[in-house]
């Protein structure tokens, strides 16, 4: 790195040493947002303090580069001359029968069934649009049957579909007893082992292994209150401690302001044991000091809506 450019911007040894710290793959591109950000502040002289300025104002989507374009309502900014990408909306429902249900005859029941299969497969004709993924929790847990785990771009949309589940005569028979809304987002931290890992927060591509673990997660105030840098510190530790589980994947999505929790989680693994020691291995680390709460935990296993619904018994 030149301490000067073409723009005669200046860069501190401490301003250096701050992007050396920066991953390979992504350090031009992020020297040059710093760059960007002086020269619309008008700043010559980058120091340590401009470099936290510019990172925040890249967080908000703000550093005004002529290749990042403004973006569009339900869309991540931009990064470089990537197009904008939307968010999805997250939604695992989970359901639980009446006792009453199984009691009704056979024949009400398979057609109760297949209005329920018929709703689903209406609204995932699309699936790059629509995706619905069943899971029962029958045996797993006393409180749910089963979850249904959908992906789309439009609220109104997941509202309808609900709608017309409960509208079935099986849906009739059916209550909600948990329900965990979420979007897609860009984490405010960086993977520095897999620095694409924030590209691939923006889009789910869920239902390639049999488990699921899910719960809703919150973090303690004093946890936002700490410095950046700290959080990212014991955001390190806890990747460092996920990479050795690579059969568990997690799928992170956002709920503030939508839902009572902050953050829906949902790992998926063929290997429950694997989830279960990483899960023990995360208690000890440094950031477990700031979790608020972190159940209910749900355990599902994946099958075909027709598997799932024929598992309730009766």
């Amino acid at each position: 790195m030149e301490e000067k450019t073409a723009l005669e911007i200046q860069w501190t040894e401490e301003a250096r040493t701050l992007m050396q710290n920066v991953p390979a793959v992504i350090r031009n591109v992020a020297i040059k947002g710093v760059e960007s950000y002086a020269k619309a502040k008008g700043i010559q002289v980058i120091d340590g303090t401009v470099v936290a300025q510019a990172a925040e104002a890249r967080e908000r989507g703000e550093i005004p580069t002529s290749a990042q374009p403004s973006g569009s309502p339900g869309a991540e900014p931009a990064h470089g001359n990537k197009k904008p990408v939307r968010q999805q909306y997250i939604s695992f429902l989970f359901y639980k029968v009446a006792p009453e249900w199984r009691r009704l005859p056979l024949s009400e029941r398979e057609q109760g069934k297949k209005e329920f299969i018929s709703v689903t497969e209406e609204y995932t004709k699309d699936p790059k649009q629509f995706m619905i993924m069943a899971y029962c929790t029958v045996g797993m847990r006393g409180d749910t049957d089963f979850m249904l785990w959908r992906i789309g771009y439009s609220l109104e949309q997941i509202q309808e579909c609900t709608a017309k589940l409960f509208s079935t005569k099986l849906g009739q028979y059916l209550s909600t007893p948990y329900s965990y809304l979420a979007m897609t987002k860009r984490s405010v931290y960086v993977d520095k082992i897999n620095p694409e890992h924030e590209e691939q927060r923006l889009r789910v591509v869920p239902g390639k292994s049999k488990y699921l673990f899910m719960y809703p997660f919150v973090k303690t105030p004093e946890w936002y209150l700490l410095t950046k840098h700290a959080r990212q510190g014991m955001m390190d530790e806890h990747i460092m401690v996920g990479t050795k589980y690579p059969s568990v994947k997690l799928n992170t999505t956002y709920s503030f302001g939508l839902d009572d929790q902050e953050f829906a989680l949902a790992f998926e693994t063929d290997k429950p044991e694997d989830f279960l020691n990483l899960l023990m291995d995360l208690r000890e680390t440094q950031g477990r000091l700031y979790t608020q709460r972190d159940t209910p935990i749900f355990t599902c296993i994946k099958r075909s809506l027709k598997e799932t619904l024929d598992l309730l018994g009766g």
